[in-house]
C-alpha cells in the first residue's frame, strides 16, 4: 500500500480503538469517513493528487481491510441478479480475491502488461466489473464498448486502439471473428461463456483455475486506465483516455454530494456498460464504499424496473430522463419503495412534468447532473441544494465552470455562450489527457483558457447554468450519442442512396430521433417510398449499430449546402425544430 495512504488507514484504525486520542476531546471521524474524506479532498482540488496511485489497491483493498476490521455494514460491495432468480453477491473482500484471480488470466493466459489495451464488450454480468478492476490490476488499459457494435464498428475500434486483447460474449463472437484478420494487433480473445469456441479462451475455465495472489501494478495517477470512443459530427469516432486519477478519484466528491452514497447503500444504474456512465458508477460506488447493484436487464420494461425497486433493497437509483418519462407513465401508487431514497439522472433533458410526477408520487426529488466523456461531474444538483427546475445545477468542483463567447472571454450572467471549463493556468486532474491520435481535435477544443465542452448554455445571477443545445450536430436520443456522419455513411454504401443528411427530430417519448433526408439515385426514383424507407431502416441497422438507425426519412430533391459545397445540417435541424423547444442535450454519457 502507499505510504500515504497506509499511514491514514494504521491512524483511522488506532484512533477508532481507542489508541491515540485523549479525554475531552471531539471523538475522531469513524474510520471510513476519514479515510473517503482525505479521497474528497483531493477530488475537490484541497489535497495533491498522489504520485502513486492504483484504484483497485488503494481503493477496493483498502475497503476490504475496512470490512475485515469491522467497520462497514454487512451488505455486498456487489450484487448481481438476473430474471430466473440467479445471484451474485461479493464483499470487497471477494471481489478483491475475484479481481486477483482476473488479472492472473490477463497477465498469464493473455500475456498482457502494464500499458496494453483491452476491449470490453460485455453485456451486464458479473465478469464485466471484474476485468475492469483486474486490467486496474495489472496497468492494462480498459476499453469498454456496446454488445450492439458491429463487425464494422469492431474493426475499427480495434483497428484504432491497437487493442491485444478482446473478451466478450457468445453473441459477439461471431462478429469478432468476422474481422479479426484485420486487426493485427488483436492477439487474444477471451470468451465468457459457459460452452467453447474455436480460437477462443474460456474465461470462466481460467478464471477458475488461477492463483488468488496476485502482486499489483505500481502505477502512477497519470498513467492511462481506460480509453472511451465518443461519437462527433465529422468524421470517426474519437478515443478519449482518462488516468489512474482522473477516474479512480475525480469522482468521489460527486458521488458523496451529487449521488449521496455512503457505505450503507445499494446503488442501482441501469446503463449498459459500454456507456462512461458504467464506469462513472463504478468509480463514484465503491470509493464511498458503497454497494453495486446490477440487474442483467436484457430489456427495458418499465414494470420490470418497478418490480426490481420494490423488491430489493436499493436505495439510490441512476436512470436516463428518457426512463423516467416512461416509468412515470405507470401508476406508481402501486409499488412500495421502501428502501429507495435518492435519485438521480443525466444524459439528456429531464423536463419539468417528469420531475413533477416523480416527485408527487413518490416523494423523491430527481437530482440532474451534466458531464461529458472527456469529464467528470460538470455540473450538477447535490442533495440539500435549491432545485431550480429546468437547469443543470452548478458547478461541479473542482471545475471552474463558465459561459464563454467565440474568443473564450467569460460572459456575463445571463448572456448565452459555449459552456466551459477552465484549463489554464491549471489544468484539473480529473480531465481526459487528450483525443489519442489525433493532436489536431484535442486543440481545438481549447479556447484561450478554457476546454470548450461544445453544449451552449447561459448561467443565472445565483450561479445555475441552463442549457440550451449544441454546437455541433450529435444527436441524443433516449441518451444514446450519435454522430450524423456514422450514420450517413452507413446510407451511402446502398445503390438507391445518391446523398444525404442526417440530424435530430423531435419524438415525444425519445426527445430526438434520427432523421435522414435522402436525395435518391435516378435508378431508385419511382421506388415506392414506404419500402424504401424500410429497406434503408434494414441496411443502417445490418452496418453499424442497430440504435442509431434513422427512424424517421425524408426523400428530397437536393439538400440545403452552403457555397463551398457543405451540407448544412442546421438548416435541416432548424426546419425540424421550428414549432418545438429543442431538448437538453448535454452529453452525460450512458
Amino acid at each position: 500500500m502507499r505510504l500515504w495512504l497506509r499511514e491514514l488507514v494504521l491512524q483511522a484504525l488506532r484512533n477508532a480503538r481507542g489508541i491515540c486520542g485523549s479525554h475531552g476531546q471531539p471523538p475522531p471521524l469513524p474510520v471510513p469517513q476519514k479515510i473517503v474524506a482525505t479521497w474528497e479532498a483531493i477530488s475537490l482540488g484541497r489535497q495533491p493528487v498522489p504520485e502513486y496511485f492504483n484504484f483497485a489497491h488503494d481503493v477496493l483493498d483498502v475497503w476490504s481491510q475496512l470490512e475485515k476490521a469491522g467497520h462497514r455494514p454487512p451488505i455486498p460491495a456487489f450484487w448481481w441478479v438476473d430474471g430466473t432468480g440467479a445471484e451474485v453477491k461479493w464483499s470487497f473482500e471477494e471481489l478483491g480475491e475475484q479481481s486477483r484471480k482476473a488479472a492472473n488470466v490477463l497477465e498469464g493466459a493473455c500475456g498482457l502488461q502494464p500499458g496494453d489495451r483491452m476491449m470490453l464488450v460485455l453485456p451486464r454480468l458479473p465478469e464485466w466489473w471484474l476485468v475492469s478492476v483486474a486490467c486496474m490490476r495489472t496497468g492494462a488499459i480498459m476499453i469498454p464498448g456496446i454488445s450492439q457494435l458491429t463487425e464494422k464498428d469492431l474493426k475499427f475500434r480495434l483497428q484504432a486502439s491497437r487493442a491485444k486483447a478482446i473478451i466478450t460474449s457468445d453473441s459477439l463472437a461471431p462478429r469478432v471473428d468476422a474481422i479479426s484478420a484485420d486487426c493485427p494487433s488483436l492477439q487474444t480473445k477471451l470468451l465468457v461463456s459457459d460452452s467453447y469456441r474455436p480460437g477462443w479462451m474460456n474465461f470462466r475455465e481460467l478464471l477458475w483455475e488461477a492463483a488468488t495472489e496476485h502482486n499489483c501494478a505500481r502505477t502512477r495517477g497519470q498513467d492511462p486506465v481506460a480509453i472511451y470512443f465518443t461519437s462527433g459530427t465529422t468524421g470517426t469516432p474519437k478515443m478519449v483516455e482518462h488516468t489512474q486519477a482522473s477516474y479512480g478519484l475525480g469522482f468521489v466528491a460527486s458521488g458523496r454530494r451529487w449521488v449521496a452514497l455512503t457505505e450503507s447503500d445499494i446503488f442501482w444504474n441501469t446503463t449498459d456498460t459500454g456507456w462512461v456512465k458504467a464506469a462513472w458508477t463504478l468509480f463514484s460506488a465503491w470509493p464511498n464504499g458503497s454497494c453495486i447493484f446490477v440487474h442483467e436487464l436484457s430489456r427495458f420494461d418499465a414494470k420490470f424496473i418497478l418490480n426490481t425497486l420494490s423488491r430489493f433493497p436499493i436505495t439510490t437509483l441512476c436512470c436516463v430522463p428518457t426512463m423516467f418519462r416512461l416509468l412515470v407513465q405507470e401508476d406508481l401508487t402501486r409499488y412500495q419503495f421502501q428502501s429507495l431514497r435518492h435519485c438521480v439522472t443525466g444524459g439528456e433533458a429531464l423536463t419539468p412534468d417528469v420531475r413533477e410526477k416523480w416527485k408527487s408520487q413518490t416523494g423523491l426529488e430527481l437530482h440532474e447532473g451534466y458531464g461529458q466523456s472527456e469529464t467528470v461531474v460538470i455540473c450538477a444538483n447535490p442533495k440539500g441544494m435549491k432545485i431550480k427546475s429546468g437547469s443543470m445545477g452548478k458547478a461541479s468542483p473542482p471545475y471552474d465552470v463558465q459561459v464563454v463567447d467565440e474568443e473564450g472571454n467569460i460572459l456575463p450572467p445571463g448572456e448565452e455562450g459555449n459552456v466551459a471549463i477552465r484549463v489554464r493556468p491549471t489544468r484539473p486532474f480529473c480531465f481526459f489527457t487528450c483525443y489519442l491520435d489525433n493532436p489536431e481535435k484535442t486543440a481545438a477544443s481549447e479556447r484561450g483558457d478554457f476546454y470548450i465542452t461544445g453544449d451552449r448554455a447561459y448561467m443565472d445571477k445565483d450561479g445555475y447554468f441552463w442549457f440550451m443545445g449544441r454546437n455541433d450536430d450529435v444527436i441524443n436520443s433516449s441518451s444514446y450519442r450519435i454522430g450524423p456522419v456514422e450514420v450517413e455513411s452507413a446510407l451511402a454504401e446502398h445503390p438507391a442512396v445518391l446523398e444525404s443528411a442526417v440530424v435530430s427530430s423531435p419524438d415525444p417519448i425519445r426527445g430526438e430521433v434520427v432523421k435522414a433526408f435522402i436525395v435518391l439515385s435516378p435508378a431508385y426514383s419511382s421506388h415506392d417510398p414506404e419500402k424504401l424507407t424500410q429497406e434503408l431502416q434494414e441496411h443502417v441497422k445490418r452496418v453499424t449499430a442497430p440504435y442509431k438507425y434513422p427512424r424517421k426519412m425524408a426523400f428530397v430533391s437536393e439538400l440545403p449546402k452552403t457555397v463551398s459545397g457543405k451540407i448544412q445540417r442546421s438548416k435541416l435541424r432548424s426546419q425540424e425544430w421550428k414549432n418545438e423547444k429543442q431538448p437538453q442535450k448535454g452529453p452525460i454519457s450512458h
